[in-house]
């Protein structure tokens, strides 16, 4: 794993103050460059880790129906602008052979993919992704509600807008009436 230059992330914060006409020394901002460099070490771990190793803990279950983990709450970082989105993610798939994961396991894959640069686009698709190979699910739904800054802050100025993306794998992607039903479940408690 590559590890985050918090030396040239001070630096390039010392410039972008000076670059819009701040005193990056002066008091209250004197200790920022630092501090941004921590944040964003944070902000950024799931960059160079595999998302599929979050779901190594497997179990053997008598189950074969969908699971459904709802609202699982997310911050990321949007590519285009380096201004944050964050939301809910709801994680739903259909186990193989009775093989299931951690239900907390779920939330880990849902915070390593969001903990890096990226559209929601591709977040989505990267949680449905990993959860589809790591477990070999029979189905996949992965949706994905969020507001995002630079729509709210800057540009068009919308706040509270949301998108919503949804990534599907296996049955739901293949049977419209068994995605339906998971969209449902996870629309119930709404």
């Amino acid at each position: 794993m590559r590890a985050v230059d918090t030396a040239r992330i001070e630096q390039a914060v010392w410039m972008m103050l000076e670059a819009i006409g701040e005193e990056p020394d002066r008091e209250g901002l004197a200790d920022t460059p630092a501090r941004v460099a921590r944040m964003y070490q944070e902000m950024f771990s799931g960059l160079h880790r595999d998302p599929k190793e979050e779901l190594s803990a497997r179990f053997h279950v008598e189950h074969e129906e969908v699971v459904i983990v709802r609202d699982i709450p997310f911050y990321s970082m949007c590519e285009h602008h380096l201004l944050p989105f964050f939301g809910v993610a709801h994680v739903a798939y259909l186990p193989h052979h009775h093989v299931v994961t951690g239900l907390s396991k779920l939330a880990r894959l849902v915070d390593t993919v969001a903990k890096k640069p990226q559209v929601q686009e591709r977040m989505t698709n990267e949680i449905a992704d990993a959860l589809a190979e790591a477990l070999e699910a029979e189905g996949v739904l992965v949706l994905v509600d969020a507001e995002h800054l630079c729509m709210s802050m800057r540009g068009i100025r919308k706040p509270g807008s949301r998108t919503t993306t949804v990534a599907t794998r296996g049955r739901y992607a293949e049977d419209p009436r068994e995605r339906d039903e998971v969209l449902r479940l996870i629309r119930l408690a709404d």
